[in-house]
């Protein structure tokens, strides 16, 4: 059976992507409009009636934007953390509540099922009311999504290490935020142990913990201003090379757009 995955969004003003099998498939985030959800899935010939889950990371409004729609309006559900779905009640950001039958509960490295999808949920550092990454098999393929990442623990890591496709976060270039526009505490909030990775400290991790089973990385959730998509690219692709792992051979590298769709990934 194949397998599909799909990035709607990977950004600060947004976060939604897309993995399914002919049938049904999951989002894990919902940060964009309900319209842009339904159009972009449309687009790629995939039938929002087959969305069967949600799968929250964390409470932030650029993840969270359109869960209680999906649940109220499509009785989707939705699974995050205990602490997840209580910020995400208490937030004024999101318009719609959560519908409480629709409240599924996730624990930290309890693996549970999606129909054929196994998903694992574990801890990772960010300036949230909680925050997971998640691991999701699917016959011979693993996923593993890990964005809004603090500081890559030993848990990221581990889990990470695990994947054949990874979605990792590559924020921000450093010289870009020290140089750039943010006042102090917001540049000393992004480059914190609870803040975002960036493109340095990603190609690092890659070029160290790279195995012949990991076949594509999407770099995801790149700052609008202080990151660009060429420079992340290139900072992995260098460090990696000097690891001597050719990206193309060894490995496919994408980098994901911010607000707009990627091409609809296909997995035999």
């Amino acid at each position: 059976m194949k397998l599909y995955f799909l990035s709607l969004a990977s950004g600060s003003s947004g976060n939604c992507y897309y993995i399914g099998v002919p049938g049904y498939g999951i989002l894990i985030d919902a940060g964009i409009g309900i319209r842009t959800i339904k159009r972009t899935l449309k687009e790629n010939m995939i039938d929002f009636a087959g969305i069967i889950a949600l799968l929250v990371t964390h409470d932030h409004t650029d993840h969270v934007k359109t869960a209680g729609y999906l649940s109220e309006k499509h009785n989707i559900p939705v699974y995050a953390t205990e602490a997840v779905h209580n910020a995400i009640a208490d937030s004024r950001y999101v318009s719609e509540v959560i519908n409480p039958s629709a409240r599924k509960i996730v624990e930290k490295e309890k693996p549970f099922m999606i129909r054929d999808l196994h998903i694992t949920a574990f801890e990772v550092p960010h300036d949230s009311a909680d925050n997971v990454g998640y691991h999701i098999k699917f016959g011979d393929h693993a996923f593993t999504f890990a964005t809004d990442v603090g500081h890559i623990t030993a848990t990221v890591s581990d889990y990470m290490s695990r994947a054949n496709h990874l979605i990792i976060e590559a924020n921000y270039d450093e010289e870009m935020l020290m140089s750039g526009t943010y006042p102090a505490f917001l540049k000393e909030r992004v480059s914190s142990p609870t803040g975002h990775l960036s493109n340095r400290e990603t190609a690092e991790f890659l070029a160290t913990h790279y195995h012949p089973g990991l076949k594509n990385i999407w770099l995801c959730h790149l700052s609008r201003d202080n990151n660009h998509p060429e420079l992340a690219y290139k900072t992995v692709d260098i460090r990696l090379f000097n690891e001597g792992i050719r990206v193309g051979k060894d490995v496919t590298l994408t980098t994901l757009k911010r607000s707009t769709p990627s091409e609809l990934y296909e997995f035999d």
